[in-house]
């Protein structure tokens, strides 16, 4: 095995010459904006997050104006992200830390990995970045190295493998400089090492890696067993009255928790229950094509109905529901089927 000296002498130096130091959380060294970034970066490209990043940054500029913020503001400024679980554990991290901690994040890694949604490399992420602790990291980006540098067999998500990987990073983890070792290590797989495509003349690691001498890097990491993942048929309800259309705000604890949607529904017939209970006029019904929306474990297939209104109805459930205003929205977190079909039903406003 390589040596730990020598392979964090290599990712160093590589980092130092070729990593990256201009990301909008690098200027500072602002844990707030560390801690924002890495749970923005979780399972999501950098490319992705930067404009996600500085329009959160402009509205939630510290951690007490987070605290402070409503959640409909903070999904809002998450729609389109995804996995919206993140923005629900970042605000509720924000107003434990104000409250319990004053505002000052926490430096020990048990409290900071017992926040919402921190695991135990995001915590490691945290603290090495912000604080330069000695604290490994195991993203994506790490264990494709690591699996390909060492041709270890297994998927990584098997607790096994992610164990052996743990144990592997933690003792090439250097004692100097290891928050620039590991934006170094998450940098390398995310430029030159990466899923598809690697550029292995350009690693630095090529030398040493087991994989690039055998020409076997295709093999790593192990891919996980693909399941067929099922097909789901929903039915969405677009109520419209001119450039207004009724939304309703979905359960925490729902698919697209706490995001406004259309009234969704199992089958046609649901829909036509629903019409009748709130005495809504199916004169003016049309159904619009249909589309598809990927999850990690199934597929969704939205089938939207559209009726137009000739009044808004009051009897429906103003407690969980909104006349979303398409010419003036307001500030809501909305999933991304339905700014999809919001924009679609702007650009037809007036035909």
């Amino acid at each position: 095995m390589v040596q730990k000296k020598e392979f964090s002498q290599i990712i160093l130096n590589w980092y130092q010459n070729f990593g990256r130091k201009t990301l909008p959380w690098q200027h500072d060294n602002n844990v707030y904006k560390i801690w924002l970034s890495e749970i923005m970066l979780q399972q999501t490209q950098v490319i992705t997050v930067l404009p996600y990043f500085k329009r959160f940054i402009a509205r939630f500029s510290n951690i007490y104006k987070l605290s402070q913020g409503t959640r409909n503001e903070v999904l809002h400024l998450w729609t389109g992200l995804g996995y919206y679980t993140r923005a629900h554990n970042l605000h509720k991290t924000a107003k434990i830390i104000t409250t319990k901690y004053y505002g000052t994040f926490p430096k020990h890694f048990k409290d900071v990995y017992a926040l919402p949604g921190i695991g135990r490399s995001t915590a490691g992420a945290i603290l090495s970045l912000a604080f330069d602790q000695h604290y490994a990291i195991l993203d994506g980006n790490v264990k494709r190295i690591l699996t390909r540098c060492y041709k270890i067999e297994g998927w990584p998500g098997k607790k096994i493998v992610e164990n052996q990987l743990w144990k592997l990073i933690e003792d090439l983890l250097p004692n100097q400089n290891p928050g620039k070792f590991n934006q170094a290590m998450m940098d390398l797989g995310s430029i030159v090492c990466t899923y598809r495509k690697p550029n292995c003349i350009l690693c630095p690691l090529n030398t040493l890696c087991m994989s690039y001498i055998h020409q076997t890097w295709e093999q790593y990491p192990t891919k996980q067993f693909k399941k067929n993942f099922p097909k789901i048929t929903t039915y969405f309800l677009l109520l419209q009255k001119n450039k207004y259309i009724w939304l309703e705000q979905r359960p925490t604890n729902s698919l697209w928790g706490g995001l406004f949607c259309f009234p969704q529904f199992n089958n046609k017939n649901d829909i036509i229950n629903f019409i009748k209970n709130n005495n809504i006029p199916n004169d003016n019904v049309k159904e619009l094509d249909t589309f598809y929306h990927t999850f990690s474990h199934y597929d969704l297939n939205i089938i939207p109905i559209k009726i137009k209104m000739n009044k808004i109805f009051s009897i429906l459930n103003q407690d969980i529901g909104i006349w979303y205003n398409l010419l003036n929205p307001p500030l809501i977190g909305l999933s991304k089927p339905v700014s999809y079909l919001l924009n679609l039903l702007k650009k037809n406003l007036n035909q």
